[in-house]
């Protein structure tokens, strides 16, 4: 939780964030088990017009999973495409870890054409 104090101060004093401030935000709240409050950061890249990449989309799938918010999870696959933000085994295994945890693996499996 302390990363979390840190990335509050910084907002709180108009510190310039970056994607690898709001990654490693999100990722502590996963961490914490603080799942809405990742979702939260995630969607304030859009909100502050920056650009989420594969580690961001990572982490708030891992967090929604960890949630038991498979469904999320699959939303967060869906945007990444039409962000053009590419898949990588990171983001696969976080979306089957997300899927599993909700007992839906087979949806993801799917997805990657393996069921």
């Amino acid at each position: 939780l302390q990363a979390l104090q840190v990335f509050s101060m910084m907002m709180q004093n108009a510190v310039v964030s970056s994607t690898i401030t709001f990654n490693a935000a999100m990722s502590a709240c996963e961490k914490s088990g603080e799942w809405e409050k990742a979702l939260q950061l995630f969607n304030s890249f859009f909100t502050n017009k920056m650009e989420a990449d594969t580690i961001s989309f990572s982490a708030a799938m891992s967090a929604g999973g960890k949630a038991g918010e498979w469904e999320k999870s699959l939303q967060l696959f869906s945007m990444m495409a039409w962000n053009e933000v590419e898949c990588n085994p990171v983001v696969a295994r976080a979306l089957i870890s997300a899927c599993e945890e909700g007992g839906e693996w087979e949806k993801a499996l799917h997805l990657f054409g393996v069921a």
